[in-house]
């Protein structure tokens, strides 16, 4: 009895699209997603729907990704909650700093999707009230007195920092957005 080892259709659309629509944009043709995942045009209709339909996916796959990736940063600094949140700061000084990093996929995405009714949309904001969520529990852990105020400007810090990282590398955004959130953690009033 074998096993099989190669992914099926779905799931090669779906890692192709997801590096594709990072690297070069939700814009990025059928063709060249089709193309590397090596499937038939039908797949994608099959699975999908259509291009909309493989766009979302990728989103919903994506931000899941990364909600767990914040969840790690936060676990691997510890129990503080303010070291937890620096932390992120810290994982994003080293993420912009990567070669194959092309900024926030998520801005990308709400930008080049000009249908506001695009389902990717819906995804993209539900991603950020979860990271909002995220970041406003540490805060009240801390004791902050505006914990979702806060959070929305941790969220702005988060979003300069990977926006500035593709379009001014070599500035350190993240450093900076460190010392801001610093201040932001140690408000009192």
């Amino acid at each position: 009895m074998s096993t099989r080892t190669t992914p099926g259709p779905r799931e090669r659309l779906l890692e192709a699209a997801q590096k594709l629509t990072y690297s070069h944009g939700v814009g990025i043709g059928v063709d060249t997603i089709l193309k590397t995942a090596n499937v038939a045009r039908r797949s994608l209709y099959e699975h999908f729907g259509g291009k909309d339909g493989l766009i979302a996916e990728v989103l919903r796959r994506s931000t899941a990704e990364d909600e767990a990736r914040y969840l790690q940063t936060m676990q691997a600094a510890g129990d503080d909650p303010r070291d937890r949140l620096l932390a992120i700061f810290d994982r994003l000084a080293e993420y912009i700093t990567a070669p194959d990093f092309r900024g926030c996929r998520y801005l990308a995405a709400d930008l080049a999707l000009a249908d506001p009714e695009h389902p990717g949309h819906a995804i993209t904001r539900d991603y950020r009230r979860r990271v909002h969520g995220l970041l406003e529990d540490e805060l009240t852990k801390l004791g902050h007195p505006r914990p979702a105020h806060a959070a929305g400007q941790l969220l702005l810090l988060i979003d300069g920092t990977m926006a500035a990282g593709v379009t001014r590398p070599g500035t350190h955004p993240a450093a900076s957005a460190r010392e801001l959130a610093e201040q932001i953690l140690t408000t009192r009033h």
